[in-house]
């Protein structure tokens, strides 16, 4: 029930749309709290569920409605609670603020605030500061909102079982089922509300301590038996909330599965007697459990709505429970008084919430499955693992830990390498003979604008622009090397010699007028995604005319209506190989500094790698090592005519977004084994091999399997997949999560995107340089008048 990703503390900030509107909304009832609402219904409220979520939305809907007949239900005692802190936002807390103030001054009189975090790695301590926590105990929130509810006039039922679902929602105007994350009412109504849940590979126990923390600490326990690691915070001026996490294997080979709950209380506290200070451990009918994410596709069915945990869940290590369920209970409030009935206004609350809710799941997934692998990044130098955790989620950056800690921060920075004053992404990095200035990639994008596989201007522009925009590396499209190769006819090639005197050209400009940036190539063939059309006119349809024949590791065409390709036979695996020889022998004469070996997206070579889309029964399908022998052999033979100098990277699909895809483990062993025959940097992209795919689309989505296998299979990586700011790149960076950062739409919205991101943080430095033509456009263009005469005098009326 706690968080590291809160805001900056700003006078006034909320901080939220959602929360803006619900304040406002808050304000105009408020000053009449007896005033009815704008229809009659709901009249009858039933509520399942006597947490915090369920004990606001009573309060709320009876004091906007005092004649409202609402009874809620609880099964356990008054008293009886479990877990024992609770943290709530800034955020949280306006809300509450505007929509019910008694609530928000009874809650101002308990919280303990605290600004740091201590983060403890290998007996070394690095505190941050800044971050701006509020806690209070659990109960003590619960008996603030029992209070309330009694104070109102709400029928709370203690130790009582509730009536069935289906009862209440004939016999009520709206059923709110706030009954956790074992939900009966869920349950009842699954075919209503289709719930997905996911059991995660962690086990965790909630504890507590009888003296107060002065910080929000992370201690982490190199064991005989694995990591473990410690969340522990304050919530009272004597007491600690403390939760005990390891992986499932680490918890049954350390035998906390043969232990009851008094031995695993005493247990704990000596493994992390040092934060402990030797002090024991408490608990309150603790037990040891594995954290589940529950989605739902939909929140309601008739009069029935979910809440809180009912509906959706995220992890504990951002803290999120108890806030998303005040802030559900408001958001619920508000739109019932809004609408002109519950069918709009369960509808309006869905609409509204769930899109906060999924963003904040999001970040908790990203935040669970770095605890999931933390011995991963035990190798990191303390400070900078310290920064590694507290950006875990991507909700706190290093742009916004800047400015929570800016002595923190630039401490990571200089042992990071950074020179003052240099943002981590304007620092160098060496690939065999080539360095590149920054880490900012221009991603590889089909511009489908080659005539016979020739580029023409639009390519000299295009890829001009961008490299005098100040990438470090500037990437061509994928570039085809056969004409039966090409995804559409529009696709580029390196299959004859008037197409590399066309690459010769624009890799000419890119030395000449953007020195210091390199420029590569990525050489791939399309096999069964081949022969469609051009993006916009029917992005993977079939021409209408004019088809070649496809070839494909499998004879499985790429989705239901597309081109069944042939089943490579050995004479002509033979054949695309020299074929690929051939364009690289190509490519080192245009002048390109580094050659991608495209691997990914369900292309040829990708194709041979997933087992999805190879069903070969020959030395090349089956097991992984035999799937991966035609793209390793189509690498060796590029890499043995490739100049030695010049560096070679792979991109490949790290999953499939399906199932029986590529794992993730897979895709760990497939870059190791790319890196054992020569490459320099593995491109970890994702998804695009199947059609049936479902990915899980966010910010920086694809970035966790860079990081994975820079970390595991030793090898620098490029990360790509949604990075759309400079701070991501920074943060992703000094974390230790990747090593370059490929970007591609943002670079199609702003060619000087790199350049760009040196002005905004007043960045001039050998990093990125600005073309001498464009120098006088390094500083923001005025937008208006600015030099109108102040006010100097007020004077009364």
């Amino acid at each position: 029930m706690f968080s590291t990703q809160g805001t900056v503390p700003t006078s006034g900030a909320r901080g939220c749309t959602e929360f803006a509107a619900t304040a406002a909304w808050a304000r105009s009832t408020t000053r009449h709290p007896q005033s009815p609402t704008k229809t009659s219904h709901p009249l009858r409220v039933a509520i399942l569920g006597g947490g915090p979520g369920g004990l606001y939305a009573a309060a709320l809907l009876k004091r906007l409605d005092p004649t409202r007949d609402i009874t809620l239900w609880e099964r356990n005692a008054p008293d009886d609670t479990f877990g024992f802190g609770v943290v709530l936002s800034d955020e949280t807390l306006g809300g509450i603020e505007h929509a019910d103030p008694p609530v928000y001054e009874a809650l101002q009189q308990h919280f303990i605030r605290w600004d740091d975090i201590d983060i403890v790695h290998r007996g070394v301590r690095h505190t941050s500061g800044g971050h701006g926590f509020a806690a209070l105990g659990r109960k003590r929130l619960l008996e603030i909102l029992h209070a309330r509810c009694h104070h109102l006039g709400v029928d709370l039922r203690f130790r009582t079982e509730a009536p069935p679902p289906a009862t209440l929602a004939s016999s009520h105007d709206l059923v709110i089922a706030a009954d956790g994350v074992h939900s009966t009412t869920r349950e009842t109504y699954a075919d209503a509300f289709r719930p997905h849940i996911t059991t995660h590979r962690c086990r965790y126990i909630w504890l507590a301590a009888d003296f107060p923390f002065d910080a929000f600490r992370f201690e982490i326990a190199e064991t005989e038996h694995g990591v473990m690691q410690l969340h522990g915070y304050p919530y009272a001026p004597d007491a600690s909330t403390v939760i005990v996490e390891m992986r499932e294997e680490v918890w049954h080979e350390a035998g906390f599965d043969e232990l009851g709950e008094h031995e695993s209380v005493e247990r704990c506290a000596k493994i992390f007697a040092d934060a402990l200070g030797g002090r024991p451990l408490k608990s309150n009918n603790s037990t040891w459990t594995t954290f589940r994410t529950v989605v739902n596709e939909s929140w309601s069915h008739g009069n029935v709505v979910l809440l809180g945990d009912a509906a959706h869940t995220a992890h504990f290590s951002i803290g999120s429970g108890t806030k998303l369920a005040v802030e559900d209970a408001l958001a619920l409030a508000a739109c019932i008084q809004e609408q002109p009935s519950i069918e709009r206004a369960l509808t309006a609350y869905e609409e509204e919430r769930k899109p906060v809710v999924a963003s904040t799941q999001r970040a908790a997934r990203a935040s669970l499955e770095w605890f999931e692998n933390l011995s991963l990044y035990l190798g990191q130098r303390p400070r900078q693992f310290a920064f590694n955790l507290l950006t875990r989620s991507r909700r706190v950056t290093h742009d916004n830990l800047r400015l929570r800690d800016a002595h923190f921060t630039e401490a990571v920075e200089r042992e990071f390498g950074c020179p003052p004053g240099t943002p981590p992404m304007f620092t160098p990095f060496r690939l065999r003979g080539l360095t590149l200035r920054n880490r900012v990639v221009v991603s590889p994008m089909d511009m489908y604008s080659a005539v016979d596989g020739v580029p023409g201007d639009f390519h000299l522009v295009h890829l001009g622009a961008r490299a005098l925009g100040g990438a470090g590396l500037v990437m061509t499209e994928m570039v085809c090397v056969s004409p039966e190769g090409r995804i559409t006819p529009g696709c580029a090639g390196l299959y004859t010699g008037k197409q590399a005197e066309a690459w010769r050209r624009i890799t000419d400009f890119v030395h000449s007028r953007a020195p210091g940036t390199g420029i590569g190539v990525q050489l791939g063939h399309s096999g069964r995604k081949g022969s469609t059309k051009l993006m916009w006119e029917g992005m993977d349809e079939p021409l209408d005319d004019g088809n070649w024949p496809l070839v494909a590791a499998s004879p499985l065409p790429y989705k239901p209506g597309s081109q069944i390709p042939r089943e490579l036979s050995r004479a002509q695996l033979t054949d695309i190989r020299e074929q690929f020889t051939a364009a690289a022998c190509r490519a080192a004469r245009a002048g390109f500094d580094l050659l991608e070996l495209h691997c990914a997206h369900g292309y040829l070579l990708s194709g041979f790698l997933s087992p999805l889309t190879n069903r070969r029964t020959d030395a090349y399908g089956g097991s992984l090592a035999k799937r991966l022998r035609f793209p390793l052999e189509v690498f060796d033979a590029v890499r043995a005519v490739w100049p030695e100098e010049r560096p070679m990277t792979v991109r490949i699909s790290a999953t499939d977004w399906a199932e029986g895809g590529t794992t993730p483990e897979e895709a760990v062993a497939i870059a190791r084994a790319f890196a054992a025959h020569g490459a320099d940097a593995i491109d970890v992209s994702t998804g695009q091999v199947v059609a049936e795919e479902r990915p899980e689309f966010g910010r920086s989505y694809q970035t966790p399997y860079a990081d994975r296998i820079r970390h595991e299979a030793g090898v620098p990586v490029i990360a790509v997949g949604a990075i759309s700011s400079w701070d991501d790149v920074n943060s992703l960076i000094l974390a230790g999560r990747t090593d370059l950062c490929a970007l591609a739409r943002p670079h199609l919205y702003d060619p000087h995107w790199t350049l760009h991101a040196a002005a905004e943080q007043g960045y001039d430095g050998p990093g990125v340089v600005w073309p001498a033509p464009y120098r006088a456009g390094s500083r923001p263009p005025r937008t208006g008048r600015t030099d109108a005469p102040k006010p100097r005098l007020t004077l009364s009326s």
